[in-house]
């Protein structure tokens, strides 16, 4: 008999101290209902990084994404103010932006030629003449909510979510000295994996505990024993001292340097810092057992003279990548096999997972309690 979806939550005790605590179950990474209730649970109502700020610094400068099977647009204002707007035409639904990024001092609908302003507001509605009761003050886009911080644009679904600044808490403090604003963008790579977007993030979250067995080449300059864990409300900061010696891999050891920094924020991004170097990974589910992790490098110096240097580290990060690909793809068929429920957790190692499938939980309860109130 199939559990149902309350059932299936129930599997997992989130009051179970790291010590006592086992991970979420099996199930949670196979179910489509799971999948189904974390797009409206979780992706639907937590902070989601669509773009880089840089993006949007002219006025009338926008980009589009998609966030929980939503459409969306984002755009710095003729007045300055960045808004964000379900990118959907209020007449018949078209996407009113069809570029993924861009400028713009109005938006025109390629279906019917509704124009909206970088405001929101219906500008022009052709051949409406003789519609009765039309208020094209209430035709605009409709609003979604979008900050900036640090490099980042987000955007929210819920309204009722704490804004930005409130969610990330001390982590803006936090970060302030690793002055990520001086890095700047220099190039996108694009995974697919054969594995739920959790498994990902369970890896990413293990404090460490898989790099001397899987990366042979970072663990050579990573401080393993000095390797630190520390969770806070919604992240979880990892870090190591950096080392370089006769034993470090070459490649490496020139790309990483000063002190590891690996900062998750929950649900589904990471910021990865050393001196000079960024990488975020933008992990999105495309499915029970499949997700699409985007890569974003960002560098201190850009300059021509700084190429190779740049090439060399992102060889390093596919490296690290194309082994942890590897490991994930088969953790989710191991997920699927009637032989595993759920594993325990280092005490030492993995107290990021450990907060991750806490938050996790809560939301996906209180999602699923509020889906029962509504029926």
């Amino acid at each position: 008999m199939e559990r149902s979806l309350k059932e299936l939550l129930d599997l997992y005790n989130p009051a179970a101290s790291l010590e006592h605590a086992s991970t979420i179950p099996a199930p949670w990474y196979t179910d489509p209902r799971i999948s189904e209730l974390e797009r409206q649970a979780v992706f639907a109502r937590t902070w989601q990084v669509v773009g880089r700020a840089e993006q949007l610094r002219e006025k009338g400068s926008f980009l589009t994404a998609g966030v929980a099977g939503e459409p969306v647009v984002v755009v710095r204002g003729e007045d300055g103010i960045v808004r964000g707007f379900f990118n959907v035409c209020r007449h018949h639904a078209a996407a009113v932006v069809t570029e993924p990024a861009g400028r713009a001092a109005q938006f025109r609908c390629p279906y019917h030629g509704w124009t909206y302003g970088t405001d929101g507001a219906l500008k022009g509605v052709p051949e409406f003449e003789g519609v009765c009761n039309f208020d094209r003050a209430k035709n605009g886009l409709l609003p979604v909510r979008a900050e900036l911080w640090e490099n980042f644009v987000f955007v929210n679904l819920d309204a009722q979510a704490k804004p930005l600044r409130e969610f990330l808490g001390g982590l803006t403090l936090l970060v302030e000295p690793l002055r990520l604003g001086e890095l700047r963008f220099f190039e996108r790579r694009t995974y697919t994996l054969q594995c739920n977007w959790k498994v990902y993030v369970d890896n990413y979250l293990d404090g460490g505990y898989h790099v001397p067995h899987l990366h042979r080449g970072l663990n050579s300059v990573l401080e393993y024993k000095q390797y630190t864990v520390e969770n806070f409300e919604h992240y979880c900061v990892q870090s190591s001292p950096v080392r370089s010696d006769a034993d470090s891999d070459a490649a490496a050891a020139a790309t990483r340097q000063g002190r590891a920094f690996y900062l998750w924020l929950y649900p589904n991004f990471m910021i990865n810092a050393y001196a000079g170097v960024m990488a975020t990974n933008l992990v999105l589910p495309l499915g029970i057992d499949r997700c699409e992790v985007i890569f974003d490098f960002y560098f201190a110096d850009t300059g021509v003279a700084s190429l190779a240097h740049h090439r060399e580290s992102i060889t390093v990060s596919e490296k690290v990548q194309e082994e942890d690909v590897a490991i994930c793809e088969a953790v989710q068929r191991g997920l699927h096999s009637r032989a595993y429920g759920a594993g325990r957790l280092s005490v030492r190692r993995e107290a990021g997972e450990h907060l991750f499938h806490r938050l996790l939980h809560a939301d996906l309860t209180k999602g699923l309690e509020q889906a029962a109130h509504q029926m």
